[in-house]
């Protein structure tokens, strides 16, 4: 039988994942919208989009690693 700290965990790391996917496609699409219209501020909104992405990476990788501590 599978400990119960142990799904929780795993259904914890599901939801992280989810989160920050919907997170990073959300950061993404907003980013593709304004290139769209404003074609020139590409290089600028480039960069702001992976350094968002990347701090939603981070936040991501931590709250992994503190639910699969727990589990």
């Amino acid at each position: 039988m599978i400990p119960l700290a142990q799904v929780n965990a795993v259904l914890g790391a599901s939801i992280i994942t989810t989160a920050a996917a919907l997170g990073i496609g959300g950061v993404c699409a907003v980013g593709l919208r304004c290139m769209a219209r404003q074609p020139e501020i590409q290089p600028k909104l480039q960069t702001a989009m992976i350094i968002g992405a990347a701090f939603i990476e981070g936040a991501t990788l931590f709250a992994l690693v503190i639910c699969l501590m727990k589990g």
